[in-house]
């Protein structure tokens, strides 16, 4: 297999705003390189005091670390706590059990055994109240609390350990007046010293940074902070689109406009159910929300964006996407304008969903330097990735690595002296989605590959940007073909995945098309060879929101050319579609003259427990099915089959629950005998239904450990199977295009033989 060398491109500071070409990746190159690999993912639901419920909802949004790097901390805004976690094991992290506050955590620094919590206590958006305060490490009780007269956001300590600055926001109601500043009252900044290694209330005094931004002066919104090593604080104003330099006695250094990120071409910026990167986002303001130092005169920030108002040519939505380098007097020393997001898009993390919004927002930044690299992770909130950047030369960093993270990455702490990183990502589904709970997780520079992405492609202007992998198929020569879903209702695809790389190269998509116009509603789930150099396609047939129903769109088969031109649709019999529940056919194979699609789950027809395997014969046209039965340890988790293809005279399916992390249970492959499936031929009555022959099944191979094998949790959607001739399997999960319940991931895994 060739490892795949790719060198960054280079690029003049200002002049990819106007640039179309997306930035290559450095770090995917051979083990000689360093890189960052995940080597644990802590679920916050395992440090939940004895007798709370292991689905109890769980938010770790912000971290930081102690000193020695062994003790990672974190704010948990929905259990109104604190979090510790033991990571002198990285790749063992140990929960170290909870400390309660009197209300919600917004952010939280350590300095010498006690730790320093912005807490809110706001009655409402007009009333904000809150205070900074500390605790004991070890023993959680409290010692100091300081009243900082409004809604803490962020804090953070001078590097002398002198003192500690809180940004107060007190922020706006973003159902009043659709969001829009002012409202009052304004936000500012505190600053208090620490005497004896704790807070010295009596020594508190307040920045004021209103009247300073063009936008909304009289209500500022400090948003994020940092402080240098010459004790000057730099203050995100989000809302108002400014920057603020205050030195050590709160006076005004410099402040500036966050300014506009202008003429920004090859982006997507409308949720449409495809990924078209050709438009241009002109004008959108920055609105920066994360930013870290990097040395006493430059900064970097994150920028989110998002915009209200239509006001001299600006942008009304878009969000800015990018993340910036400054100095410190206010000019641009790098502006990464479109490259982040279109480098997100080649590893298959953008979301359409966000494509008209705020694009993969990026939420934090973060500098380090690590074993004699100067280092710049960009966490983006809506892509689960966390970006990795050399930055050694500041006016041109080198994007080396995007790394997987949890859903909604917000919070990111280096640790240099160990070579690791950690990150807090505050999404819990897990009351809905079982075992999809939030996470922190652990990465460690290694002098070995990149385990991730395991799929990319080349870039440029018309690169092809990829999500939502269901189906797969071996189609020689080292290449895989594999369908996206309804995921991309407006694009149907199949994607040419070639293995002879590492990671895996996907440059090429065949468009599905129907009489040369782009195919209706289909949502593919599996695919086969129909040996001719086309394709039998089944569809799933049913879209939960913003589809047509089984009615319109019942689960079908679809034969297709080689350049993607629907040639048949194969009707399934009204005897049998009449039984269909939401879900359809989620796999296909074909051997010899009969099709077989794996029936995902239980139909109205069905016994207890059972799916069927439904048969076309493609010659006499006469259709079949037998019935296959679940295992029981997957009945509780919405088991079913997700994948069905063809090897050496077998059918190999992929069974699994619906569930994520230590509640998965059941991720495994079977294999039928073909020669053991005698099909009962489907009738045309539409009374009764017919109880079909149950069909024997062979346990082949347990998955998880393989879906763990990145350092991450468990996945839910293990969807694609192709078996290459001789015998070498790869499977792949599906990311949901990155949506809200997903962390964008797409692991493409090479399994062995079977």
């Amino acid at each position: 297999m060739k490892k795949r060398v790719v060198l960054a491109c280079g690029s003049a500071v200002l002049a990819l705003l106007a640039s179309s070409s997306t930035s290559s990746i450095a770090g995917w190159r051979d083990a000689s390189n360093k890189n960052f690999n995940r080597v644990s993912s802590f679920a916050i639901n395992r440090n939940l005091p004895s007798g709370v419920k292991s689905t109890t909802k769980t938010s770790a949004e912000t971290i930081t670390a102690t000193k020695d790097g062994k003790t990672l901390i974190y704010t948990d805004s929905d259990l109104g706590v604190v979090g510790i976690i033991d990571i002198t094991d990285p790749s063992d992290p140990k929960g170290e059990g909870i400390i309660e506050l009197d209300a919600e955590p917004t952010s939280v620094m350590e300095r010498k055994g006690k730790i320093f919590v912005g807490i809110n206590t706001s009655e409402s958006y007009t009333n904000p109240s809150g205070s900074i305060t500390s605790y004991d490490l070890k023993s959680g009780i409290k010692s100091k609390e300081c009243n900082v007269g409004g809604q803490p956001d962020s804090v953070a300590i001078a590097p002398s350990g002198k003192f500690i600055a809180v940004a107060i926001e007190n922020e706006r109601d973003e159902e009043f007046n659709d969001g829009v500043i002012p409202q009052m009252p304004a936000g500012n900044v505190a600053f208090v010293k620490l005497k004896g290694g704790d807070l010295d209330c009596d020594s508190m005094f307040f920045a004021d940074v209103s009247g300073l931004s063009e936008i909304a002066p009289s209500d500022p919104e400090p948003e994020f902070l940092t402080i240098n090593k010459k004790g000057e604080t730099v203050v995100s104003l989000q809302e108002n689109n400014h920057l603020v330099v205050l030195n050590k006695k709160g006076e005004v250094i410099s402040h500036f406009s966050a300014g506009l990120v202008s003429q920004m071409a090859g982006m997507d910026t409308k949720k449409d159910g495809a990924h078209k990167f050709k438009k241009k986002l002109k004008n959108v303001r920055r609105e920066p929300d994360g930013l870290t130092w990097i040395d006493n005169d430059h900064f970097a920030t994150a920028n989110e964006g998002d915009y209200k108002l239509k006001k001299e040519g600006q942008a009304k939505r878009g969000g800015s996407r990018s993340w910036t380098i400054w100095n410190k007097d206010g000019s641009v020393v790098y502006e990464d304008g479109n490259r982040l997001e279109r480098a997100i898009a080649q590893i298959g993390h953008f979301q359409d969903d966000r494509a008209g919004k705020k694009g993969v927002e990026p939420e934090s930044v973060t500098y380090a330097k690590i074993k004699g690299t100067p280092y710049m992770f960009v966490g983006a909130e809506r892509a689960g990735v966390v970006a990795v950047y050399d930055v050694s030369d500041l006016s041109q960093p080198t994007l080396l690595q995007l790394l997987p993270s949890g859903i909604a990455p917000e919070g990111f702490v280096a640790i240099p002296k160990r070579g690791l990183i950690a990150s807090s990502n505050e999404k819990d589904y897990n009351k809905k989605e079982p075992g999809l709970a939030s996470h922190v997780m652990t990465y460690e520079l290694q002098k070995a590959d990149a385990i991730y992405p395991h799929i990319t492609n080349e870039g440029g202007y018309d690169f092809v940007s990829w999500g939502s992998i269901s189906g797969m198929v071996d189609g020689g020569d080292g290449k895989i073909y594999a369908v996206n879903d309804s995921t991309f209702s407006s694009q149907p695809r199949i994607y040419v995945i070639d293995t002879n790389y590492s990671p895996a190269i996907l440059d090429t998509a065949i468009d599905i098309k129907l009489k040369g116009k782009t195919a209706p509603f289909m949502d593919m789930e599996g695919i086969t060879l129909d040996g001719k150099g086309g394709f039998y396609v089944s569809t799933e047939g049913f879209k939960e929101k913003g589809g047509p129903g089984i009615e319109q769109a019942p689960a079908a088969v679809y034969h297709i050319s080689s350049d993607g031109e629907i040639l048949e649709k194969i009707d399934v019999p009204y005897s049998l579609i009449q039984y269909q529940t939401k879900a359809g056919f989620e796999g296909i194979a074909k051997v010899g003259d009969t099709l077989y699609m794996a029936q995902q789950k239980p139909w109205a027809d069905d016994p207890f427990n059972t799916t069927k395997i439904v048969t076309y014969n493609l010659e006499n046209k006469e259709w079949g099915a037998v019935n296959y039965v679940f295992e029981k340890q997957g009945r509780k988790g919405g088991v079913g089959i997700s994948e069905l293809t063809h090897h050496d005279g077998y059918l190999y399916a992929i069974e699994r629950d619906s569930n994520y992390g230590a509640k998965a249970k059941l991720k495994s492959i079977f294999r039928i005998k073909v020669s053991d499936i005698n099909p009962d031929p489907i009738s045309n009555d539409t009374s009764t239904p017919i109880l079909y022959p149950l069909v024997k099944k062979e346990f082949v191979k347990d998955l998880r450990s393989d879906l763990t094998s990145t350092g991450g949790f468990i996945l839910e959607k293990v969807e694609g199977l192709a078996i290459k001739k001789d015998g070498t399997a790869y499977i792949s999960t599906d990311n949901d295009g990155t949506s809200k319940k997903s962390t964008g991931e797409t692991l493409f895994l090479n399994i062995g033989k079977l």
